[in-house]
């Protein structure tokens, strides 16, 4: 094992160990095809499955296996051709799925989950609603406090967000916040998940490796 590896196991048990701490059901993954393989055990055909607005689960061919999982009702506001009307409905139906998928923004060493929304669909189904959450985070986003995490976001998620809807934002084209007063701004809910809420299902499944932004 390598000087990194090393490394970046150390800080993945640390914030796993933190995560328990606050209430949330945490775990490790050397790599993301461990991971994949314990996500699809917690879905069943029948099961409405909501996806969050998330570059991480994406990009981890998860869709697909879900797909082949069988009867499984996918509520994906990112589906093509989809009316404005159509997107509203699905983010609301995500909030009362059997099982919500998404990523964090970052995850502080302290077992905190940190978020900023433009709309809060995301973060509101993260907090009370569905069933079940799952978070799914790369090593990239675990950062020491909640003031890196916030940090982080305005530096690389927001920007790269901004980006890749090709949004006509300061931010997008310099690559850090501008705290800009823009009716298109992204950045307008922060959430800080200091222990898990009361009543909501939230796993945590952290891989030592890096996803999404």
């Amino acid at each position: 094992m390598d000087l990194k590896t090393w490394h970046n196991e150390k800080i993945l048990l640390k914030t796993v160990k933190a995560l328990e701490d606050n209430f949330f059901v945490a775990k490790m993954f050397q790599d993301r095809h461990g991971l994949i393989e314990h996500v699809l055990k917690h879905i069943e055909e029948g099961m409405k499955v909501g996806l969050g607005g998330s570059v991480t689960i994406r990009g981890l061919g998860l869709i697909e296996k879900i797909k082949e999982k069988g009867d499984i009702l996918l509520l994906d506001h990112w589906k093509p051709d989809l009316t404005p009307q159509e997107i509203t409905e699905i983010r609301t139906k995500q909030m009362t799925s059997d099982l919500f998928l998404t990523s964090a923004n970052a995850i502080t060493e302290n077992g905190e989950i940190v978020n900023i929304d433009g709309i809060g669909n995301r973060v509101n189904a993260m907090t009370y609603g569905p069933k079940k959450v799952i978070i799914i985070a790369g090593i990239n986003k675990i950062v020491p406090d909640i003031n890196a995490a916030i940090d982080r976001i305005k530096r690389i998620a927001a920007p790269m967000n901004a980006k890749r809807l090709n949004l006509p934002l300061p931010c997008a084209e310099t690559g850090h916040c501008h705290d800009c007063k823009s009716e298109k701004r992204i950045c307008r809910i922060l959430s800080i998940l200091m222990k898990k809420p009361g009543q909501t299902d939230i796993h945590v499944y952290l891989t030592n490796e890096e996803l999404g932004y």
